[in-house]
């Protein structure tokens, strides 16, 4: 059963969940570990291994992201492959759900190490991934280069005829490449697309509003920035350098310069340092964990002093997390709703590239726009028929996508 099983099988009891379903989305569809060499720069041979979950497809082809990490497992790229599933169904992209990636550390290799354990992946993996089959994703300590050379790795697999036509293999790829406008800061975006429409059926005032965010790379930081342009103010950053405030307001723009020369938050001009405990206990409107899994647990979720949690993160709440908040009366916009701006505009990119169109930045914005505000429509009015939370809402919306499509194909009970 998935790390998600739990919420899976609130929604799943709640809406009634055609048995049939349940017992298909309950496991993944495939699991691939692969073990391929790197020639390191030094010409020692190191042998490194690569998984890939695909957890679902009923409703269009494997999406997910590569993350590279020490800590990788099957166990958690199944669990964030589920999470994609749901994000796909909720939000309506045509896509299932997938993840994996490369257990390694970034750090402890260079550039052409990481180029040439990314190929071999690639060439690992074979026929596991395909423009219709399984489109991979940047992730975490990924970017836009390093879906450049699985582009190349994998065009260079296929026939000289075939290659142009697998550009959309690969999502998040540089602009040039075929990538989309608006993908850099598509989980952002999103993220304050569902910020916006709370903000409006709880007829609260954002241009007054106060917010924390814990990570800043680039989900974090994007989503301080446009949170930021519509008028609240910034008050409280965490990263792994340590925690600031200011409760003046911190200038999201100048505080990114600063983490680009200096690696972190630390030590950014004007503001004072916290203590983990002191930046969960920040007094704020709007609380927004942007780093990684598990941040809101039993031992933090009593600290938090907001109205509004935000996960743009994936899965930053545990279970135990979960309940607290829930039992503390804060308002919580799930990782399935509030970060899936990454997976919509990355469908509008793999779109762009099938139909050989470019798009502006304001005609991805106002698709994205629509798509998520259609989503939080959806959630609210699941959350008033069942009359449940948001979590257990989107979680039945996007069960509702997938059991339809199960019963067309004459799979339920």
């Amino acid at each position: 059963m998935l790390e998600s099983s739990a919420h899976f099988v609130s929604a799943a009891d709640i809406m009634g969940l055609d048995k049939n379903v349940r017992r298909i989305l309950s496991v993944p569809q495939t699991e691939i570990r692969v073990h391929f060499p790197l020639k390191r720069d030094s010409g020692r041979l190191e042998m490194l291994t690569g998984v890939r979950v695909q957890h679902n497809n009923v409703l269009g082809p494997f999406k997910g992201g590569f993350r590279y990490h020490p800590d990788l497992t099957i166990e958690e790229a199944a669990a964030l492959a589920a999470r994609m599933t749901w994000k796909s169904a909720l939000t309506g992209v045509p896509f299932g759900g997938a993840k994996g990636g490369i257990c390694i550390d970034p750090r402890q290799y260079s550039d052409g190490e990481l180029e040439r354990a990314t190929r071999g992946f690639v060439i690992a993996l074979g026929d596991a991934i395909g423009p219709e089959y399984d489109i991979p994703a940047p992730e975490v300590n990924t970017n836009a280069r390093t879906m450049a050379w699985v582009l190349d790795a994998y065009q260079m697999s296929r026939p000289p005829h075939d290659r142009h036509r697998s550009r959309h293999v690969v999502t998040g790829k540089p602009i040039h490449l075929g990538g989309s406008q608006g993908r850099d800061k598509a989980v952002g975006q999103g993220a304050v697309y569902c910020i916006q429409a709370w903000a409006e059926r709880a007829k609260f005032d954002l241009s007054k509003a106060t917010f924390a965010v814990q990570g800043f790379g680039a989900v974090g930081s994007w989503t301080a920035l446009l949170l930021s342009k519509l008028g609240p103010k910034l008050v409280a950053v965490q990263d792994t350098s340590g925690a600031i405030l200011c409760e003046s307001g911190i200038d999201p723009e100048d505080l990114f310069k600063h983490v680009q020369v200096y690696g972190g938050v630390k030590n950014y001009p004007g503001t004072e340092p916290l203590a983990t405990r002191e930046f969960y206990s920040t007094h704020c409107d709007i609380f927004i964990p942007a780093a990684h899994e598990d941040q809101i647990t039993a031992e933090t979720a009593p600290l938090l002093n907001a109205r509004l949690v935000v996960e743009a993160a994936n899965a930053p709440t545990t279970l135990e997390g979960d309940r607290i908040v829930r039992e503390r009366g804060i308002h919580l916009l799930p990782d399935i709703l509030a970060n899936s701006g990454g997976v919509v505009v990355s469908y509008f990119e793999w779109l762009q590239n099938r139909r050989c169109e470019y798009w502006d930045l304001d005609e991805v914005d106002f698709r994205l726009k629509k798509l998520m505000l259609e989503s939080c429509r959806k959630v609210d009015r699941a959350t008033k028929e069942y009359r449940t939370d948001h979590r257990t809402a989107a979680y039945i919306t996007a069960l509702r996508q997938l059991e339809k499509a199960y019963m067309e194909k004459g799979l339920t009970s």
